[in-house]
């Protein structure tokens, strides 16, 4: 048994957790999630956790306060690949902006992406999604914009990103219209 296993025995992979954001602590909001691994390959072990609803593992300590064990062991799911329909949660980089579902894509974030075929709709939301991230957003207009079709495709646990979005023609299965907008002049 590993020294983690030793002083924190229910801290293994498949065992249930609820978790508080750092941020949030002592008495914030739960969110429930599982122990996908532990890695002994850190200084001070760490716990792989996945929250429910996200794609990606926190690196936890397992002595974390605001990490609560819960009774509940069982097989770790398998997260499904493939394309997907984008729905907004934060978990997994998907905001909800004037209705719509946005999100940043490219290396470091400058593309801003909005899924409908309404241009002054997409407009309105990455601008102002842009604007709540810290974009100066002043020199935009409406014909920056550019339309597309596209596939959101969920990557492996494993890959360095979460999820790729990739070309398409409109009737492709499983296929969204986009506009997005280049932030970089």
């Amino acid at each position: 048994m590993t020294s983690t296993q030793t002083a924190y025995p229910k801290a293994h992979t498949g065992r249930r957790v609820a978790f508080i954001r750092y941020r949030d602590l002592p008495n914030g909001p739960q969110t429930e999630g599982i122990i996908t691994g532990v890695d002994l390959e850190q200084p001070a072990s760490q716990l792989l956790i996945r929250l429910d609803g996200a794609r990606s593992n926190l690196h936890v300590r397992p002595n974390y306060e605001g990490l609560t064990y819960l009774d509940e062991v069982v097989p770790v799911p398998e997260l499904p690949v493939g394309p997907f329909t984008p729905v907004a949660n934060d978990l997994n980089g998907f905001y909800e902006r004037d209705g719509l579902v946005v999100a940043a894509v490219g290396e470091d974030g400058e593309d801003l992406v909005a899924i409908t075929d309404d241009r002054d709709k997409a407009f309105a939301a990455v601008v102002g999604h842009g604007t709540q991230v810290g974009y100066d957003m002043d020199d935009f207009e409406r014909e920056d914009l550019d339309a597309r079709w596209v596939v959101f495709e969920w990557q492996p646990d494993d890959a360095e990103c979460t999820w790729f979005m990739n070309p398409a023609a409109e009737g492709d299965d499983q296929a969204v219209h986009v506009y997005s907008l280049s932030t970089e002049l």
